[in-house]
């Protein structure tokens, strides 16, 4: 099939899913929470405790057009979870711990266990202070090339090609495909259609091939956009000497590990974090698959991640913890904090454990 075709057809039908999945999402967690089904099914469907995903935290930024706004949260809004977490009486856990009451099957109490993907700089300026104001312990999962200033955000950099573009030319298969942004609504579309476009090619270096085309037809330094967003080494070991911080890999280059070789997987996964050894003195024993849903990391990648002797590793499936994820260490589910749902009842709603049961079909575990 000509990549022209590809483009029509799996971002046409792609970015429509996911403008109807929000709305299916947001209407799924209001009837979960205004009729109350959340609390019968919490001590049948919350498992023994969760790990959360967050990216960035940062005020709003007012800017209309946010196409990574699911990444971030506030900073009120993660002061206000961690609220709702302490008063719970649930215990926020490092990633060691998680795993040892995994393994050990200690469920005395449920546990939380927050995780950080990337290393962006406004985790150390906005969440930390928040995060010792419950001393909550957390693990960052730093891809390397990040940290040293080289890594590659594309989805950053196509929000901003599109941000400062009125439109977008993409050579596919010879062809030249033009995608209009020159208002709001068109930025949007554009960005929609790219992004899916570019998760439906068959290698990770044909997105990054795309990537430096738009970055450098629309004049973007993409190594500038690392070292403006992500915390290099010196911040890391700055961060690092705080009790509450541990350390998790995150690949070397950040790469969907499954459109590469089973050898660069676990060169990547290898390499990365031999890196942060070596820079921060630590040998990372919790890892995290970049992008991490089921298109992204599978079983190929789990058994790499045992392989190499990971204590564990985090998808992002959506999913609470069951004592039967002691068997699927490396592939564990996490709870996503979406920036586009930022509401305390969508939280408590989601920590129920409903709403991802109902998603897996209450399947227990999703490892394949």
């Amino acid at each position: 099939m000509a990549l022209r075709e590809a483009v029509d057809r799996d971002t046409g039908w792609e970015h429509e899913m996911a403008r109807v999945n929000k709305s299916l999402i947001r209407a799924c967690l209001e009837a979960l929470y205004f009729s109350g089904a959340h609390h019968i099914a919490r001590p049948f469907l919350a498992g023994v405790g969760a790990v959360l995903t967050l990216h960035r935290v940062r005020p709003e930024s007012g800017d209309p057009f946010q196409p990574n706004h699911l990444l971030e949260i506030t900073p009120g809004y993660l002061d206000a979870i961690l609220h709702r977490i302490r008063s719970a009486g649930v215990e926020i856990v490092t990633l060691d711990e998680a795993s040892r009451r995994l393994a050990g099957g200690d469920f005395s109490g449920r546990f939380i266990a927050l995780t950080f993907d990337d290393g962006y700089r406004d985790n150390r300026e906005y969440a930390l202070p928040i995060l010792r104001k419950y001393d909550a312990p957390f693990t960052i999962y730093v891809p390397s090339s990040f940290a040293e200033g080289v890594g590659e955000l594309w989805w950053v950099v196509l929000e901003r090609a599109v941000a400062k573009s009125s439109r977008i030319e993409i050579d596919t298969g010879g062809q030249r495909r033009v995608f209009k942004c020159d208002d709001l609504a068109g930025k949007e579309d554009a960005a929609r259609r790219i992004y899916w476009w570019l998760r439906s090619l068959p290698q990770d270096d044909d997105i990054r091939r795309v990537i430096r085309q738009i970055a450098a037809d629309a004049g973007i330094d993409i190594a500038a956009i690392c070292r403006e967003l992500c915390m290099d080494w010196d911040e890391l070991r700055e961060i690092g000497k705080d009790a509450l911080v541990t350390f998790g890999a995150h690949t070397a280059t950040h790469p969907i590990l499954s459109k590469v070789s089973p050898e660069r997987v676990e060169a990547e996964m290898r390499d990365g974090a031999a890196a942060i050894e070596k820079e921060l003195s630590v040998r990372p024993l919790h890892f995290s698959y970049p992008v991490g849903d089921a298109p992204s990391a599978g079983p190929r990648e789990f058994a790499i991640a045992e392989k190499l002797g990971f204590r564990s590793a985090v998808t992002t499936r959506p999913g609470v913890l069951f004592a039967d994820h002691a068997d699927h260490m490396t592939a564990l589910p996490r709870m996503s904090m979406n920036g586009t749902f930022q509401r305390l009842r969508y939280f408590d709603v989601l920590l129920s454990g409903a709403p991802t049961a109902l998603l897996n079909r209450f399947r227990r575990v999703d490892a394949a």
